[in-house]
């Protein structure tokens, strides 16, 4: 039996992964919008063999996701479910998000000491945003645990989509505590669309506003921290300790104005190279 690595969201990070791995076979793929697809990855991983009797595949998942939100508790799972029908020699097993964890913070204090000057900045830890309140938390949490035993005045939290307070709202706040100096530092994993949009209302904000000084962070970016922590959460899957978070999953508890969702059916997405609705359908 083998016990192959799926990061599930980048696949470029997957060669880095597999550097520190070998000889565990190491793919990537993506559950919607960008190829290649998990559908891809999962065969890359069975090769042809998988269909032969008696074949057993053991891939551990681990989804390339700094929160567990709507993507890493349902599309996922959803998906992997999906290759099972395709592949019925497949078992998969599947790890927790990375975040929080002491690496990611230490990466976060790196990009914001690159762009900081002078004393120690106000910070403002921007995150993607999404309508599960468990995930939004674990992003005002990491902003705490970076703040706790740091220089900063403080660290504030905000979002670029979906929920609030938004990227201004947050810069607002910051300034109403007195900030004179703020760095946005984008929590995110890889460069594309809302990073730079959280870059681009930044600016705009400093622009309103002279006489604040107004920093965004890079992204913590492909890196040999980010590849050594998905292949920590690969053997914690293998050895069973997943923890995950489930007290306050609004699949399962009945959080306030998210009752509906508890026990709400979860499906994969319609990939542009793995159409959902048509393989459903034959």
């Amino acid at each position: 039996m083998r016990r192959d690595l799926a990061p599930v969201a980048d696949a470029g990070a997957a060669e880095r992964v597999g550097a520190l791995a070998a000889p565990t076979r190491v793919a990537g793929g993506f559950i919607e919008l960008s190829p290649p697809p998990l559908r891809d990855a999962v065969a890359t991983l069975a090769g042809t063999d998988l269909h032969l009797a008696g074949t057993d595949l053991h891939l551990v998942a681990v989804p390339l996701m700094l929160v567990a939100a709507s993507h890493a508790k349902g599309d996922i799972p959803a998906a992997l479910a999906r290759e099972r029908t395709r592949h019925p020699g497949l078992r998969w097993t599947y790890a927790r998000p990375l975040g929080p964890h002491p690496a990611l913070l230490d990466l976060l204090a790196a990009r914001i000491s690159a762009v900081a000057q002078g004393p120690a900045p106000a910070v403002l830890v921007v995150g993607r945003g999404t309508s599960d309140p468990d995930a939004n938390a674990e992003v005002a949490k990491t902003a705490r645990l970076l703040w706790e035993g740091r220089s900063y005045p403080f660290a504030e939290t905000a979002f670029v989509s979906l929920t609030r307070p938004s990227v201004a709202e947050g810069l607002e706040r910051c300034r109403l505590l007195g900030a004179r100096q703020i760095v946005v530092a984008r929590y995110f994993l890889f460069p594309g669309v809302l990073p730079d949009r959280v870059a681009s209302q930044a600016s705009d904000f400093a622009a309103a506003h002279p006489g604040l000084d107004v920093r965004c962070t890079d992204v913590l970016g492909d890196c040999d921290e980010i590849a050594a922590l998905v292949y920590e959460r690969y053997h914690e899957a293998l050895a069973g300790d997943i923890r995950m978070n489930c007290d306050m999953c609004v699949y399962r508890s009945p959080m306030p104005a998210f009752e509906h969702r508890v026990g709400e059916p979860q499906h994969p997405h319609d990939h542009p190279h793995d159409h959902a609705h048509a393989h459903a359908h034959g």
